[in-house]
């Protein structure tokens, strides 16, 4: 410390104030660190694939209609016609063009699995924050409920969420993002741990800051890094249980051509041979779900050096 009335010696500052040199070291080198990540982004073979794939599913979620048929427009006079020139991917059984089908079907899910997923990890990072940084009886009791929750089958959960709520895009997301929030909330906590002891949070505590911008404003950008890996990670499964619980008629009601939905209405039509209503909306699935986790890996590797 300074003796009043004589200069302080170079480089020192007042306890609880930041030197603006160190503030300004810490943004440069945040900056530098996000395009090097950005840049192992671009050269990642897995990431530009995904993004391919994915970036596919996305125009045809938003151009869709402009390019095909009507979706919902049954013919039942055409119906369970074997993909040809006239039909791409063939007729589902009220006639429907399963290539229209397909194509649209994209836009549902890609409405509910990122909103779902942005829902858990808002939820997650929340949960994870708090019971990383307070410890104690906090963590104690809500790590205790988080792990009942996760005792329990996800798709159990689901369902009973679902048959709560009735079938809906919101059911959907809320029945996801619910699910997902405890398995993101042990990923933040775990690197919230590491975090709170190290010594920018302790000169937060001496600065008197409120928890919440210790947890908000100090804490939570350190951790975006597992944050948006888990993210990625997790919209891949979100996809795959957004078909799932719609499969098992607790999704998207009918007549949307979710692609979930297009596989529960026609498997039972492969044992006579009409393998394409079921076939391409389920490689659609794949696809799509494929895609986001080469996005996930590419991410992670980004992250991890």
């Amino acid at each position: 410390m300074s003796v009043p009335g004589q200069p302080a010696p170079a480089g020192a500052t007042e306890i609880g104030t930041a030197s603006p040199a160190v503030v300004g070291a810490r943004s440069d080198d945040s900056r530098v660190a996000t395009k090097e990540r950005l840049a192992l982004l671009m050269r990642s073979k897995s990431f530009l694939a995904g993004a391919v794939v994915v970036g596919f599913f996305v125009l045809c979620a938003i151009f869709g209609e402009l390019i095909v048929k009507d979706p919902l427009a049954s013919d039942p006079i055409n119906d369970l016609i074997a993909p040809s020139a006239d039909s791409w991917l063939g007729t589902d059984k009220l006639g429907r063009d399963v290539f229209s089908r397909v194509i649209v079907g994209a836009r549902d899910i890609l409405i509910v699995a990122p909103l779902a997923t942005i829902l858990a990890t808002v939820l997650g990072t929340a949960l994870g924050l708090i019971t990383g940084y307070f410890r104690g009886v906090v963590d104690d009791v809500l790590s205790r409920i988080i792990e009942a929750f996760l005792a329990l089958p996800v798709i159990i959960m689901g369902l009973l969420v679902a048959v709560a709520l009735g079938p809906s895009k919101t059911t959907l997301i809320l029945t996801i993002g619910i699910l997902f929030a405890p398995l993101i909330s042990r990923t933040v906590r775990a690197a919230v741990l590491t975090e709170r002891e190290l010594e920018y949070v302790s000169a937060a505590r001496l600065r008197n800051e409120r928890t919440p911008y210790i947890l908000f404003g100090e804490i939570l950008p350190n951790v975006m890094g597992p944050i948006i890996v888990e993210f990625t990670v997790r919209l891949g499964y979100a996809i795959f249980t957004a078909a799932g619980l719609s499969f098992l008629g607790f999704g998207i009601p009918a007549p949307s051509p979710d692609w979930g939905l297009q596989v529960s209405e026609h498997y039972s039509l492969i044992s006579g041979g009409f393998w394409w209503p079921v076939l391409f909306p389920s490689l659609a699935i794949a696809a799509l779900v494929i895609g986001v986790n080469l996005i996930a890996d590419g991410v992670a590797s980004a992250f991890e050096r």
